[in-house]
Formats: C-alpha cells, sequence, structure tokens
C-alpha cells in the first residue's frame, strides 16, 4: 500500500468514526512543533506514544495538549508578538487577547511536560515560585518566552467524537529551547521515545491525518525562507460530512 493510499484510508477512517457519539463543543488546545534548520533539511521533533494508551498508541506526535487554567496566570519571559495576538484573534468564534496568550502558553507547558525541552527565560530579579506543571520553569529559574513562537494553523476535531479539540499549532526554532529536563522519556513514560527526524521521512508519513496536513503547512512555509507571522494561516474544520480548508482572517 503506498503511502498516498494509506493517507486516503486513514482519512476515510476518520469520517467514519465522526457520527457515533453526541455533539460535544470543542476544548482550546495547543501544539508545539519544534523545528531544527542547522542542516539543509530541516528536522522537527517527534515522540513515540506507549503502546498502551489509548489514543493513538504506539504513534509518532508532536507534544501538546488542551489548555490549561494556570496557563491564563503565569507570568511569561516576554509577551506574545503582536502579530502572533492577531493571528489568534482572526476566526470564530471571536476570543479575547488573554484567551490568545493562554494558547500560545500551553503550547510551551505541554512541549516540556511530555519531552523535557523548555522554552524559557531567566526572569529579571528573583524568579516567582511557580506551581503544578511550571514548577519545572521556577526550579530553573526561568520563565516561560513565548516570543518565539508562529501560528501555523487551526484545526477542529470532527463533530461525532469523545473528545474534541479546537487545536492551534504553532511552530518554535529548536535554538528556543534553553533548559532540558531529565527523565521525562522512559519506558512507562507517555512519550517512550523522541526523534529528530527530517522533513518527509518514514516516521513522518504514519502521523495522523490532520497533523500532516498540518506538516506540509510547515515545509511549505520554511521553502520560502524565515518564518514570518504576516503568512497565511490555514484553518482546517468539517462540515456537510467533510473536512474544510479556510484561511484565517480571509
Amino acid at each position: 500500500m503506498t503511502e498516498a493510499t494509506q493517507a486516503a484510508t486513514a482519512e476515510k477512517r476518520e469520517e467514519k468514526e465522526a457520527d457515533h457519539h453526541p455533539y460535544y463543543r470543542p476544548k482550546d488546545a495547543a501544539t508545539l512543533i519544534l523545528v531544527d534548520r542547522s542542516a539543509a533539511i530541516p528536522k522537527v521533533l517527534v515522540g513515540r506514544r506507549h503502546d498502551k494508551v489509548v489514543f493513538m498508541p504506539g504513534k509518532f506526535v508532536f507534544p501538546g495538549g488542551r489548555v490549561d487554567k494556570s496557563d491564563n496566570r503565569v507570568p511569561v519571559a516576554a509577551s506574545i508578538p503582536k502579530e502572533l495576538e492577531i493571528n489568534l484573534l482572526k476566526g470564530s468564534p471571536k476570543i479575547t487577547a488573554s484567551r490568545a496568550r493562554s494558547l500560545a502558553v500551553a503550547a510551551i507547558r505541554e512541549a516540556c511536560e511530555e519531552t523535557g525541552l523548555c522554552l524559557g527565560r531567566k526572569a529579571n530579579g528573583a524568579a516567582p515560585k511557580l506551581e503544578g506543571a511550571w514548577k519545572a520553569f521556577s526550579d530553573a529559574g526561568l520563565l516561560p518566552d513565548p516570543s518565539g513562537l508562529f501560528l501555523i494553523a487551526r484545526a477542529i476535531t470532527p463533530p461525532g467524537r469523545v473528545r474534541r479539540f479546537d487545536t492551534r499549532f504553532f511552530t518554535a526554532d529548536a535554538s528556543a529551547i534553553t533548559h532540558r529536563i531529565e527523565g521525562v522519556i522512559h519506558p512507562d513514560a507517555e512519550l517512550v521515545e523522541l526523534v529528530w527526524v527530517e522533513i518527509g521521512s518514514k516516521p513522518l508519513a504514519d502521523l495522523h491525518p490532520m497533523t500532516r496536513n498540518v506538516l506540509g503547512e510547515l515545509e511549505r512555509r520554511l521553502a520560502f525562507g524565515p518564518l514570518r507571522h504576516d503568512a497565511p494561516v490555514p484553518f482546517f474544520h468539517f462540515y456537510g460530512g467533510k473536512m474544510h480548508k479556510d484561511m484565517l482572517g480571509a
């Protein structure tokens, strides 16, 4: 079976599974794709999920998850760029600037929790004591730093799923990683392996269909040079039983 056939089959499976459950309102979520552009072919960081987890066992994924209440309250080393905020405010339903900030900050928290790689910066003066999911930053004397994030895409899980997410996909350069927590990846963890893989390589062919769509957008943008906030941001969503791709703000 070719990769194209596999992708088409996965897409059909996605549609088939989409009508088994009542309507659930999507929850805000964020994903972070870390990119290493030090070589001719960019590499992205993927993690392989544990074989015994319910959702996508054994699959390679990008770190991500639901927005937490703490994401809106945690102090940051720098504000999100105004251009990024504008992109996050596009589309429907309308959201506030604080919610936009929470989405960007959530991407950083999820990446740190799942991979041990943290995007932060030393605080000016004494770093505030952070608790819960943010304690790793506090222990390292850091505050999360969303200033280097770019919005690549937005996607909403199809209706009819038990879990639905309104996910914003961010990317950041690997050079933004300022702290590493040891012991996060192990045989009993959610992610059992981390791998930097070249865009277009075999592990990326087995990604979730929507994740492959987003990765394709990232690859196209990287082909044009440095990432910019003024590039079009696709919005993947479902109605009439089919996936549609619009551009935010269009």
